[in-house]
């Protein structure tokens, strides 16, 4: 069984508090503990930045597992460069401490928002689960298994980042992983391919994140028992259920979504991150905004017991489906805690005859308090710091801020498209910052997303009904166009969304806009230039001449070839393109007079002439041309018939 260690910061009690570890990195305050190591805030003094260091309790440095698995974690996140990975920057000895530094995030865990929030809009739970997944598909690409994903894992930056920690169970996807007879995680996110022999790819990550799924969309675990090995029997033996049992009305995407993550035959899942990444995202653009943005009835519910979610070591005999007695605690089944720059838990019960000081029940009263709205680290000190207010209402501020010895200061409110209605979107000053006791602390609540209505803007003209929106925070969408009988010409016929529908403000309004009646378009080919236009005009058409000119052999100087459009209908004030004729390309005619009757065909069709022979009755057997009808050196129009007598 793993050695438990005590889940509140006792910081003065800290020996490395104060110090330099490594002639470096100054630690400041410890910020959580776990079964293998603690993580402190500290200052990188050569590099003056502050960062989280995770030191390896000094009694399990002894053991070269544990240290190989410290040392695996910190090249294993080393090579995978991503924006959603906490980095780390360093690791190494001193004495008997063994470190990491890594990346220090202000935040709260995924963990924190469910316990305060309970279940999330599907819009805010896939917001989360696309970058963890694409962060661990990262990792699987780079040939890594995480093997420990779960809420706790998951850290939100008051940035709105979403970064994957905690790669402490990582393993090469072609490695061996099961370990002597136990399996490494976490009981509630476990695939069942891990419960039974240890083994670990890929998909126990997408596993464990159809889970997350499933959790986040409802507020609670799929399987749930009094003891580990009755979740585990659960993972081996049952379906994860569909997110809408829980949930009535969540659409059928979000259940085919956690279906396919948490299907129990390995080679059903996707077959890693990046694939149940790409379902995902194809799920989500089938979903309309009101499925993204449903509001689960469970949301309200923020008492959830996760005193079970810890990575645990549990003997292999615990995985077999049989029934085994309760446990007082979840450490009974075996605890390597591993946590990375975040609150420890509190125990889900207590022991009896357990005791608590004053100063753990103070840091309890804090955890209770502050979990799960932007908190990340506990900033030790005597100086009174302003407690984390983001997503509290305002009457849970003033409590807040009362318990804090602070007082509620100017109140303003501002529109939000994240931050549900009544609920604080940021304070000043922020969390965490050090004040003075009694001073005020001002908050901003949000009303909401700004809704406005589609104003009335049928009939109205294009560049007028552009203002309107704009004057009303809405956008001008795209126009398009499209006769109309009873609205004039550029004047809007409707809107999308119509007249009068709410919308939020930024939204952009497609117009239709009239073209007018549709007129015919009369035919002028043919006619002289004067009478095609007068045409064209009394039918409301305006004309365009076009600037080049074409010969014609059908039609004279100065007559419309042809027009642009030919025929159809258009709109009043449509342009008709007139192309006019420059008559007929004259061209030089051959002298074939004396030439035979075959050899002159062939020069006169040579140049361009038609030609037509003149036999008479005494040419009906001649074979030479007496005459032709233009002579030859004249010019004739291109194309135009030739005759030629023959005797």
């Amino acid at each position: 069984m793993a050695r438990r260690l005590p889940c509140v910061d006792t910081t003065l009690q800290d020996p490395l508090v104060g110090q330099v570890l490594d002639g470096r990195y100054r630690i400041d305050a410890r910020i959580a503990v776990g079964g293998m190591a603690t993580v402190y805030r500290a200052v990188d003094t050569r590099l003056d930045r502050v960062l989280a260091l995770k030191v390896m309790h000094p009694s399990l440095a002894v053991d070269a597992s544990f240290v190989e698995r410290f040392i695996r974690e910190a090249k294993s996140v080393a090579r995978l460069a991503h924006p959603n990975v906490v980095q780390v920057f360093d690791q190494g000895t001193d004495g008997s401490y063994v470190y990491l530094a890594m990346e220090y995030v202000a935040g709260c865990t995924l963990r924190d928002v469910l316990r305060e929030r309970g279940a999330l809009q599907p819009r805010a739970a896939l917001d989360i689960l696309e970058p963890v997944l694409a962060a661990l598909g990262a990792a699987h690409r780079a040939g890594f298994v995480h093997r420990d994903m779960k809420p706790e894992n998951v850290l939100i930056g008051d940035d709105g980042r979403v970064k994957v920690a905690d790669f402490g169970l990582v393993r090469a996807v072609d490695t061996v992983t099961n370990t002597t007879g136990t399996v490494l995680g976490t009981v509630s996110y476990l695939a069942p391919e891990q419960i039974e022999d240890g083994t670990a790819d890929p998909r126990v990550d997408v596993y464990a994140c159809g889970v997350m799924l499933y959790e986040m969309l409802t507020g609670d675990k799929p399987h749930d028992g009094d003891s580990p090995a009755v979740i585990l029997y659960k993972h081996l033996h049952e379906d994860v259920p569909p997110p809408s049992v829980a949930v009535p009305g969540m659409a059928y995407e979000l259940d085919a979504m956690v279906a396919s993550a948490t299907a129990r035959t390995p080679t059903v899942r996707p077959h890693d991150a990046v694939a149940l990444l790409a379902q995902v995202r194809d799920g989500r653009g089938r979903l309309d905004d009101d499925q993204l943005d449903a509001v689960p009835p469970q949301a309200l519910a923020v008492d959830h017991d996760n005193g079970d979610d810890r990575t645990t070591v549990i003997p292999r005999a615990l995985t077999t489906p049989r029934p085994l007695p309760a446990v007082e605690d979840d450490a009974a089944a075996g605890e390597s805690l591993d946590r990375t720059s975040r609150f420890a838990s509190p125990p889900a019960r207590r022991r009896p005859g357990s005791r608590r000081g004053p100063a753990t029940i103070v840091v309890a009263v804090l955890l209770v308090l502050g979990l799960g709205v932007g908190v990340w680290y506990i900033n030790s000190g005597q100086f009174t710091e302003v407690p984390p207010l983001l997503a509290k209402t305002q009457d849970q501020a003033e409590d807040r801020l009362r318990d804090a010895g602070l007082e509620l200061g100017k109140v303003e409110h501002a529109y939000s498209d994240t931050v549900e209605r009544g609920r604080i979107i940021s304070s000043d000053p922020k969390a965490g910052a050090r004040i003075r006791g009694n001073d005020a602390v001002g908050i901003t609540v949000s009303d909401g997303p700004e809704t406005v209505r589609v104003p009335a803007l049928a009939g109205r003209k294009l560049g007028e009904a552009r203002d309107l929106l704009k004057g009303d925070g809405l956008e001008p969408g795209m126009v398009t166009r499209q006769f109309s009988e009873d609205v004039p010409r550029g004047s809007v016929v409707s809107a999308r969304p119509a007249d009068g529908t709410k919308v939020r403000a930024g939204t952009a309004v497609e117009l239709v806009v009239s073209k007018g009646a549709p007129i015919d378009i009369p035919d002028v080919t043919g006619s002289d230039e004067a009478d095609a236009r007068s045409e064209l005009t009394e039918a409301g058409l305006k004309v365009k001449i076009a600037t080049e000119q074409v010969n014609s052999s059908e039609y004279d100087k100065g007559q419309v070839v042809r027009q642009t459009p030919a025929s159809g209908t258009a709109a009043e004030g449509d342009t008709v393109t007139l192309t006019l004729s420059k008559g007929p390309e004259m061209i030089e005619v051959p002298d074939v007079v004396g030439d035979n009757v075959d050899d002159a065909r062939q020069a006169l069709e040579d140049a361009g002439f038609e030609v037509d022979e003149d036999r008479g009755l005494l040419g009906i057997f001649g074979d030479e041309v007496k005459s032709q009808s233009v002579e030859g050196g004249q010019t004739a129009p291109k194309g135009s018939t030739i005759t030629i007598e023959i005797r």
